[in-house]
């Protein structure tokens, strides 16, 4: 039987990102491993076996379906859909958000008590990026209300600000270590996640009060609200493998039964699946969670940071420079 290529996982990929090509009869016992291209662009093999290609995607592609073409194999050929930058020059520390009219919100957050021009960009779904918000030192994570208002954390401040549709914001909460991840549960709660090692609970006069312990975590705590209410936390550390924490609306701290080498971003689709980044050099890239099972490979890309989805069926990944989109 000719060579031939069965399958590519997984089928979303940023710049950057390492993905497994899967055949049979593959001509690796030659000098060099075969020639691959991604869209017509040669892209590095970094391992191969008679079944496998280990290939990283190339640069200067123009996003969309990119074909995938191996020299000396034959067949049926395969896509891989290449994310598109959607904004650049960017300092993202978390998940960037949507709006209901799908205008994304993404931050230049800065050093440690750096004060910067803009705060918050709000780009355009044409891709138009402008500037939305500025004067918040270190903004660090996003959440929208069920009002569509905006609410933003400084870790530098331990504060969180209600942001208007002007740009311009108002002390919500204060005291609250360094604050990091937002999520609203239905009721109107919203959660804050101190990276310190507290969860705090934030009533809508914005008085809050601490509602779980958990490690402290050497970069930020990211927060999402499950669908049945449970708040889940990603806190990465200098350890090997980190858990994800699954707190209960009562405040019992338990733990997801899976593990990532450096879990970031953490957020919900529409339907209730839950979707982790992990940061982790070589296993890099944006997770499914299945009820059941191990976690899934749906893109693959480095240093990624963040994820969002829109009402729309769009997906955002960000890096800490760069947020990409897929459809």
């Amino acid at each position: 039987m000719p060579p031939r290529v069965t399958a590519v996982r997984p089928t979303w990929a940023i710049e950057g990102g390492r993905i497994l090509i899967e055949g049979t009869d593959f001509p690796v016992d030659r000098p060099r491993l075969p020639d691959v291209q991604i869209g017509g662009v040669s892209a590095r093999v970094v391992h191969g076996s008679s079944s496998a290609l280990g290939v990283i995607v190339p640069s200067g592609l123009d996003g969309g379906s990119a074909p995938i073409r191996i020299d000396g194999v034959a067949g049926e050929t395969l896509f891989i859909e290449v994310a598109t930058p959607f904004a650049t020059g960017l300092h993202q520390v978390d998940n960037p958000v949507f709006d209901r009219e799908g205008n994304l919100y993404v931050t230049y957050s800065g050093t440690r008590g750096q004060q910067v021009p803009v705060s918050i960009f709000k780009v355009r779904p044409n891709g138009t990026r402008e500037t939305f918000s500025s004067g918040i030192v270190n903004a660090t994570s996003m959440a929208m209300d069920a009002k569509g208002r905006m609410y933003v954390s400084s870790r530098f401040e331990g504060t969180v600000y209600r942001v208007l549709a002007d740009g311009t914001f108002e002390t919500f909460a204060t005291d609250l270590g360094i604050a990091c991840g937002l999520a609203f549960a239905a009721d109107g709660t919203l959660f804050v996640g101190d990276r310190s090692g507290t969860i705090f609970r934030v009533d809508q006069s914005g008085k809050a009060e601490a509602f779980a312990s958990l490690p402290q975590s050497v970069a930020a705590f990211h927060l999402a609200i499950a669908p049945d209410g449970a708040v889940w936390v990603t806190a990465p550390t200098l350890s090997t493998y980190d858990p994800i924490y699954k707190v209960s609306p009562e405040g019992t701290v338990g733990t997801v039964d899976v593990r990532f080498g450096r879990p970031q971003g953490i957020a919900f689709d529409t339907n209730g699946h839950a979707f982790v980044v992990d940061a982790l050099a070589g296993a890099s890239g944006l997770y499914r969670l299945p009820p059941n099972g191990s976690p899934e490979l749906v893109l693959a890309g480095p240093n990624l940071i963040g994820i969002a989805f829109d009402s729309f069926g769009s997906v955002v990944v960000c890096s800490n420079e760069t947020a990409f989109r897929l459809k």
